[in-house]
């Protein structure tokens, strides 16, 4: 046997996340594997802001979902060897048991000597977000860019990637260490914290003629009052996430934005990165030799122990993480 352990949603959040809305539970997992079969334990476990509102507990034991970075450590399927790494969303547990392997995801990459835990980032879903929602906003050389949620996973890499393409781009962040990480390393043209300066006199200095593309990962009051005061005419908008919203416990209503987006020819897109699968490839060539070759930073906040991860999850809303925020639960190789 096994000692399996999972951190368990037993009822549904209300209104500001905290860690007692999880549970641990253990089981004894039998290692005696039938032919198919598949015993992995988690390396990494991706913590992300969408696990506030989407999914269900997987199971009888109600385990949180979410996506994982596995090793097979035990195996009578020969598709998956001994030691292989692999993704699943396995949730919030020790040890995942495949039935057949059809649930489980080989890294379509060659990893070299980079962390595995970047397959659940900037090499992951982290990565394609910020690519694909970057790309439907058509950016052009020498337009202006904002970001906001720009010291996250997704939104660092967004930055990044603009900068890359000629724009200039203006970063919003929660604190000034954060804001100073994005001009100094990542090499933000701006980066302002929407907790000291308002957004009239951030774009005052950073672009008094409008702002040409907003990638928003906030929503709430950032995003109404980007699209009614601060976009360009013929600006276009990519809703990533809300994560100012997350935590309401009912809806908040806003003056109405129509004549805004009339007036200024806006285009407001929202989209969800599974709408690209079939160009995942395309991404992963783009963005792999970027990060082999440290032209794509990729910072991570890392959470030493299984036990940590509804700190590392709770952390996400309350801007405790910079970059990608990942759990290490176990050592590889």
């Amino acid at each position: 046997m096994v000692k399996v352990r999972h951190w368990t949603r037993p009822n549904a959040f209300k209104a500001q996340v905290n860690e007692n809305d999880f549970k641990l539970v253990e089981e004894d997992l039998s290692e005696d594997l039938q032919q198919g079969e598949v015993l992995l334990e988690s390396v990494y476990l991706s913590v992300d802001p969408y696990m506030r509102i989407y999914g269900d507990p997987i199971g009888e034991h109600k385990t949180m979902f979410g996506e994982a970075c596995l090793k097979v450590i035990k195996t009578r399927n020969g598709e998956f060897p001994l030691g292989t790494l692999v993704l699943a969303n396995s949730g919030w547990s020790t040890h995942y048991l495949s039935k057949d392997g059809k649930d489980l995801r080989s890294i379509p990459y060659d990893l070299g000597s980079l962390s595995p835990s970047l397959s659940l980032g900037v090499l992951g879903w982290s990565g394609l977000t910020a690519y694909f929602g970057l790309r439907i906003l058509e950016p052009k050389a020498g337009e202006i860019c904002v970001v906001n949620g720009a010291a996250g996973a997704v939104g660092s890499l967004v930055g990044q990637l603009a900068k890359q393409k000629g724009l200039t781009v203006i970063g919003f962040a929660g604190s000034d260490e954060k804001c100073n990480w994005l001009t100094n390393d990542l090499k933000f043209d701006y980066a302002f914290n929407y907790k000291k300066i308002s957004l009239e006199d951030a774009f005052k200095k950073a672009a008094p003629k409008g702002v040409d593309v907003f990638f928003d990962n906030v929503g709430g009051d950032f995003f109404h009052e980007m699209v009614t005061k601060h976009m360009a005419t013929h600006g276009r908008v990519s809703i990533c996430g809300s994560i100012s919203n997350y935590n309401d416990t009912e809806k908040h209503k806003f003056p109405q934005i129509n004549m805004d987006i009339l007036m200024r020819q806006l285009t407001i897109r929202g989209f969800t990165v599974y709408s690209f699968a079939k160009e995942f490839d395309t991404a992963f060539n783009d963005m792999v030799p970027l990060v082999k070759k440290g032209e794509l930073i990729c910072k991570e906040t890392v959470f030493e122990d299984f036990d940590k991860m509804p700190v590392a999850f709770v952390g996400l809303f309350n801007g405790a993480n910079t970059g990608k925020a990942v759990v290490k639960a176990s050592s590889y190789p």
